[in-house]
């Protein structure tokens, strides 16, 4: 039983770092409508960014999150203005393809700018180990766990009742009609792309901290995007639990089959729940396929 619970133990707090990166995927599909193959890539970059910080600033752990976060708000504002603004009006494949030759760019530039080695990410807080019901767990995963169950509530309030986050509603419902109505939808887009970097800064800050930076961790992104699909590529809050329930299932076929079968519980978990609920748990029946 004790192994049963260290298994749902770790695995929401790996599915916590895939949640807050699948709700930065649902972010942007919920505002453009489209898909960004590049997050994962983000929440590398954005680790390296805090790893440099760290370096730089002796480990003072708010000077190097704070400094890092800011960084993952300016480089989605970068990436929105500069790649993704002149894209309007092309074809969604096209669109979609520059996301995918991003995320190549942002694999190459971590590699040209630091190396392809592994590195400590430490900054004085989230590695020691608590005791939770008989079992360690550190307190860096704890934290992730109670940062993602922040960022349900905050998205929740953020689109039922600020004005930012109706607009973006309304865009994702209707973008013509919405920009009739006075709304700007290039200013929603940016928005977006700010949240979703800043989650994925947040998912590659504790991804770090938890198991070291390195140049593979864009790998998050891949174990991210099916927990979208599973949740509802349509529904940021859906995502996030899909990232729950992919770390969990992932975990506990690691534990309980084989280590081999842990790569792909999470896909053959997808087919099945896909064949029922083709929009995910829960996305919208109605959405629009990329």
């Amino acid at each position: 039983m004790q192994y049963f619970l260290d298994q749902i133990i770790s695995g929401i707090s790996v599915g916590a770092i895939y949640g807050l990166v699948a709700m930065g995927f649902a972010l942007i599909y919920k505002a453009t409508g489209l898909v960004n193959f590049a997050q994962g890539e983000l929440s590398m970059l954005i680790a390296y960014v805090a790893w440099s910080i760290a370096g730089a600033a002796h480990g003072d752990p708010w000077l190097v999150v704070g400094g890092a976060l800011a960084a993952a708000i300016v480089l989605g504002l970068a990436i929105e203005r500069v790649v993704m603004r002149p894209m309007l009006g092309e074809p969604v494949f096209a669109q979609v393809m520059v996301t995918i030759g991003l995320a190549m760019i942002l694999r190459s530039l971590v590699l040209l700018i630091w190396d392809p080695y592994p590195h400590t990410f430490d900054i004085g807080v989230g590695r020691d180990v608590l005791e939770v019901m008989g079992s360690g767990i550190r307190s860096g995963q704890l934290a992730v766990m109670a940062t993602l169950a922040a960022a349900f509530g905050a998205f929740s309030a953020f689109f039922r009742y600020s004005r930012l986050g109706k607009a973006m509603r309304a865009v994702a419902a209707d973008e013509r009609a919405a920009q009739l109505m006075g709304i700007s939808a290039a200013r929603i887009h940016a928005a977006a792309w700010a949240g979703s970097a800043l989650l994925a800064g947040i998912a590659g800050i504790f991804f770090a901290l938890l198991y070291d930076v390195g140049p593979n961790m864009f790998h998050v992104g891949l174990k991210a995007f099916p927990a979208t699909i599973l949740g509802g590529l349509d529904s940021v809050l859906g995502s996030g639990s899909g990232g729950i329930v992919m770390g969990v299932v992932e975990n506990l076929a690691g534990g309980y089959l084989a280590p081999s079968i842990k790569e792909i519980a999470g896909f053959v978990m997808i087919i099945v729940v896909l064949m029922v609920r083709p929009f995910g748990l829960f996305g919208e029946r109605e959405i629009e396929r990329v």
